[in-house]
C-alpha cells in the first residue's frame, strides 16, 4: 500500500510522503487565496470558502486568519461562522452542521501522533473524523480531538478541551471538557 492508501484506509501512513504532502498543497493555496480577500467582499469570500471547502450551505462566514490541512475534508451547513484565527486540521472529514458558530483561536484536528518515540521518528500519524450537530457555539481557545463527535445544542465553553463525545443539549468545559449542565432546547 502506498502511503495514501493508508491515509485512506485510516491506518498509520508518513506525513512526510510527497503524495500525502501534496494533498496540503490545495489548503495552503486556498487559505491564502480566502484570507487575503477584505472581509467586507462578501461574493469573494464566499466564493473562496466554496472553493475550498467540500460542501458549504447557505451564508457561510470565515475571518481571517483561516488555516486547514486539506479543505475538501470539511462540510458545513447552513448559517457557519468560523472566527478569528481558526484552524481545522482536516486531514479526515470534519462534518459541521447547521447554524454553528467556532470562536476565535480554536482548532478541531481529526490527525494525531503515536505515543511511541520510533513512531514519531518515522512521521506516522493517525486520523479520526470529528463530527458537530446544529446549533453548536463553540467558544474561543477551544480545542477539539480527533474522533469527537458533538451533538446539537452543545455549548462548548472558552478554553476547553475536547476529548470525548458531547451528547446533544449539553454545556461542557474544562480541561478535559466535562458536563456542566443540561441546556434546554427552545426550537423543537
Amino acid at each position: 500500500m502506498t502511503e495514501l492508501d493508508k491515509l485512506k484506509a485510516h491506518l498509520p501512513f508518513d506525513f512526510s510522503d510527497p503524495e500525502v504532502d501534496a494533498l496540503k498543497l490545495h489548503a495552503v493555496k486556498g487559505c491564502q487565496k480566502l484570507n487575503a480577500i477584505p472581509v467586507t467582499d462578501g461574493a469573494a469570500k464566499e466564493a473562496a470558502i466554496r472553493e475550498l471547502f467540500g460542501s458549504v450551505g447557505e451564508n457561510p462566514a470565515v475571518l481571517p486568519s483561516f488555516i486547514c490541512d486539506n479543505g475538501r475534508n470539511i462540510h458545513v451547513g447552513d448559517n457557519f461562522l468560523a472566527n478569528y484565527n481558526v484552524t481545522i486540521l482536516d486531514v479526515d472529514e470534519v462534518r459541521i452542521g447547521n447554524h454553528v458558530m467556532i470562536g476565535p483561536n480554536t482548532l478541531i484536528s481529526t490527525v494525531n501522533h503515536p505515543l511511541t518515540p520510533m513512531g514519531r521518528r518515522e512521521h506516522l500519524s493517525l486520523i479520526k473524523p470529528v463530527m458537530i450537530g446544529n446549533d453548536v457555539w463553540i467558544g474561543g481557545n477551544v480545542t477539539i480531538l480527533p474522533g469527537v463527535t458533538i451533538g446539537s445544542n452543545v455549548v462548548v465553553a472558552a478554553g476547553a478541551v475536547v476529548t470525548k463525545d458531547v451528547p446533544d443539549n449539553t454545556l461542557v468545559g474544562g480541561v478535559p471538557a466535562k458536563f456542566i449542565k443540561t441546556l434546554e432546547n427552545d426550537i423543537e
